[in-house]
């Protein structure tokens, strides 16, 4: 068995594809009308055909879920993001406890999307804040290893 696609249900279709291509930078890679597939990965499909296979309604927010993207550069992300008008944040920029700067907000049908700082710009940022290898591995909670890996 195989993963092909996290799926997405959305309201408006077009609406969902100029999202995620202005503000994540996805493009579209095969348009069956009711379904979509977007480079990543991401699939999206019409609330009226996920209506019409499963006979189910939709409870959209759920906040029990996120679509994670990761950003090499992320300050330049942020810049971006603050630009575009109706962004409606779960929260703004935060750093968690391992040094990962992060920010998410929600699509046009409230599911949560994460980006997060590269996990290798996040080493070399504080590589160059002039923290040591063994710090950095404490700091981040990862082995010496792949903080190496991420410093080659």
């Amino acid at each position: 068995m195989k993963m092909r696609n996290p799926m997405l249900v959305v309201k408006n279709m077009e609406q969902a594809k100029v999202f995620y291509g202005e503000v994540l930078g996805l493009h579209v890679i095969a348009d069956l009308g009711e379904n979509v597939v977007l480079t990543g990965g991401l699939a999206l499909q019409t609330e009226k055909s996920w209506r019409e296979f499963t006979d189910k309604e939709i409870a959209y927010e759920g906040n029990d879920s996120e679509i994670y993207f990761e950003e090499d550069d992320f300050d330049g992300f942020l810049k971006k993001l603050k630009e575009l008008p109706d962004i409606d944040y779960v929260h703004e920029e935060k750093e968690h406890r391992w040094g990962q700067r992060v920010v998410r907000f929600y699509d046009p049908d409230r599911h949560i999307i994460e980006v997060g700082e590269n996990m290798k710009a996040v080493c070399k940022r504080f590589f160059d804040q002039g923290m040591t290898h063994e710090e950095i591995a404490e700091r981040m909670g990862v082995p010496m290893k792949m903080v190496k890996g991420y410093l080659r």
